[in-house]
């Protein structure tokens, strides 16, 4: 690797057309400037013409002064992006749960209309899928719906989300046969969800498996439409519940025993959090208990 120092006086020597100008803006002596462009010579070859008046770059001198240049418009590329760290400018990479995503994404468009300059890339993805995902580096944010355990990364609770049971408005929900009746609209998530709320709420019941099946979706934010047409019921968490428009077309059982997650934010523990970045979170906390 070229020492950056030695670079740093053929620059100047190619610039300013004499060893003297060169260790003079440097703050170097005429010795230190000779002394660096003859260990660059002696690793490349002749660089300078020095008979000539001004001082004439030879081909790979002029290809060693490009290299120089390339490495300068790199460090200020560098410089920049630091920069960007402490302001809202850039991107903010982010993955949640379907549910919470449904929720926080208007606010999160909001965020951005208020500054032009921030870029939110948003992906909603099952906890498994935003663990790797953080730890990846592939997103800066993540949420889940438990605490990681993994040291690499830093958890953060931010709010609570209690499993909702969803049904047709109009309808009974207040036995087992009633939930048969309606049968059950499926997710990827559902039958485990199912299992633990309706545990709770109809214990001694044989369990979700034995509900007839309605329908299916692998979107969140699809699932409460066939609810709210009448074609059964569906058990999710409570911020899809609250991003679907129609709420007067649907309703919600009170659960006597429910079933609450924590959602936890995530970020890789390395390394400080962007300005930007906190600005999102902040966003996320303030859309999440409100």
């Amino acid at each position: 690797m070229i020492n950056l120092h030695w670079l740093q006086s053929f620059r100047a020597l190619a610039e300013q057309g004499s060893f003297t100008r060169a260790a003079d803006a440097l703050g170097l002596t005429q010795a230190a400037v000779s002394q660096h462009v003859r260990f660059l010579e002696d690793q490349y070859g002749l660089l300078v013409v020095r008979k000539s008046r001004p001082l004439e770059l030879t081909p790979i001198g002029q290809e060693l002064l490009c290299y120089a240049l390339e490495l300068s418009e790199a460090d200020a590329r560098f410089q920049h992006r630091l920069n960007l760290s402490d302001s809202l400018e850039g991107e903010v990479s982010l993955i949640t749960p379907g549910s919470s995503g449904l929720l926080i994404y208007p606010a999160l468009l909001a965020l951005q209309q208020q500054h032009p300059g921030l870029v939110i890339r948003h992906r909603f993805a099952p906890d498994q899928e935003v663990l790797q995902a953080v730890l990846n580096n592939q997103y800066e944010l993540g949420l889940l719906t438990f605490a990681p355990q993994d040291k690499r990364l830093k958890a953060q609770a931010i709010a609570e989300e209690p499993l909702e049971l969803v049904h047709p408005r109009g309808t009974r929900v207040k036995e087992w046969q009633d939930l048969v009746e309606l049968g059950f609209i499926d997710h990827p998530d559902g039958r485990a969800m199912a299992d633990k709320l309706l545990s709770r709420h109809f214990p001694g019941q044989p369990g979700a498996a034995t509900l007839p099946s309605k329908g299916y979706s692998n979107q969140v934010s699809l699932l409460l439409e066939p609810v709210a047409r009448g074609l059964g019921f569906t058990i999710l968490p409570r911020y899809a519940r609250q991003a679907f428009l129609r709420q007067d077309e649907i309703a919600v059982c009170q659960c006597q025993r429910p079933v609450v997650d924590t959602l936890w934010v995530i970020h890789r523990a390395e390394w400080p959090l962007p300005r930007r970045c906190q600005w999102v979170l902040d966003t996320m906390k303030n859309c999440l208990t409100h």
